[in-house]
């Protein structure tokens, strides 16, 4: 073979990646990274299709993210999402809009449906697959939070014939907050963050109802009770906390293992797949072996930290407003006299 032959056939050879963790900021890297032509594992702890802790809507994440991800045409029969119903115990106190609509869509299909798209690109997908967090090169860690101690409980299920006066509602009380969210086939996630109350004498899906009538939600927890339930989709998660995460020395974190929003924000599933986005550049590079591999993460930590800085920021000083009583009373107020920031603030948080 001539020289010139090897020298390009060896440039044709990309180094492989792998990503520890097949949700959503793992999923949609390796579809992104499958589009350059990149070998991709993806190392999955659970199985498809399975329910998650999530808001399951999608609010702040641009047309041209997904589409660069190569995801875009996911989405097309995903709800739109347009109204906003804000509530305090019961009351509802505030009504508002998205001038983008968000995109409805549960855990349940969304995760499944980028995993065949992955596949269909010639990645690979193994499932059942534990990894552990080992820096090493090609190598990015996807896999959510790691446990540990916090005081945080979230609590989820897929409820039908739910009354509700908007596509998306805030329901908050004094314990935390559940947001509605209807996703395909009719359901309604329900999906909320609590203070973690171990005095509640409750266990397994009727965690739900508990922590929204011990919150002041009663009219919520009955309509829960009345409803129909998804088989299988009450969901817990609990052990983690807020903001950016602790990091492991020379590990490429991504999504919810490099820093979790507080799910008011709703902006939790649009920061990983624009973290994803963030890291498909260098990550390329290192793969064609354009940079090394330290330099290639340092540019996506950079970037990640260079675009979630000002929402985490903003969420961190909003978040403890809605668990506070002098705080909640205060958002009363200002929307009782029609002053309520509500633009303003959800522009700080995207």
């Amino acid at each position: 073979m001539a020289r010139g032959q090897t020298r390009d056939r060896l440039a044709d050879l990309k180094r492989e990646i792998t990503i520890a963790g097949g949700g959503l900021a793992g999923l949609s890297l390796a579809a992104a990274l499958r589009l350059h032509e990149v070998p991709v594992t993806v190392l999955e702890a659970g199985n498809y299709p399975r329910h998650r802790v999530c808001g399951e809507f999608i609010s702040g994440v641009s047309g041209e993210t997904l589409a660069a991800l190569g995801i875009a045409g996911l989405f097309e029969d995903a709800r739109r999402h347009r109204s906003l119903g804000w509530f305090e115990s019961g009351r509802l106190i505030h009504r508002d809009h998205f001038t983008d609509p968000a995109l409805g869509i549960s855990r349940y299909l969304l995760d499944a449906r980028i995993r065949d798209h992955v596949e269909s690109l010639g990645g690979a997908v193994k499932t059942e697959t534990r990894a552990r967090p080992e820096p090493r090169d090609g190598f990015v860690w996807t896999a959510g939070r790691r446990p540990r101690t916090g005081q945080w409980l979230g609590l989820k299920a897929h409820v039908r014939n739910l009354p509700m006066t908007a596509d998306l509602e805030m329901h908050a009380g004094a314990n935390g907050y559940t947001g509605l969210a209807g996703v395909e086939d009719g359901w309604t996630n329900v999906c909320g963050l609590f203070r973690i109350d171990r005095s509640l004498p409750a266990s397994g899906a009727d965690l739900l109802p508990a922590y929204l009538t011990a919150g002041g939600n009663q009219k919520l927890a009955a309509a829960l009770r009345d409803g129909e339930w998804r088989a299988g989709s009450f969901s817990a998660v609990a052990g983690f906390e807020l903001g950016r995460q602790t990091p492991l020395p020379g590990l490429l974190a991504l999504g919810d293992a490099e820093s979790m929003i507080p799910p008011f924000t709703g902006n939790g599933m649009s920061m990983a797949f624009q973290a994803a986005e963030c890291a498909v550049g260098p990550l390329v590079a290192w793969s064609r072996g354009g940079q090394s591999w330290q330099d290639a993460a340092n540019s996506v930590r950079t970037a990640v930290r260079r675009k979630f800085k000002r929402r985490l920021a903003a969420a961190a000083l909003l978040h403890p407003v809605l668990l506070n009583a002098c705080g909640r009373t205060l958002l009363q107020n200002l929307a009782a006299a029609r002053m309520l920031p509500f633009q303003p603030m959800l522009s700080l948080i995207r």
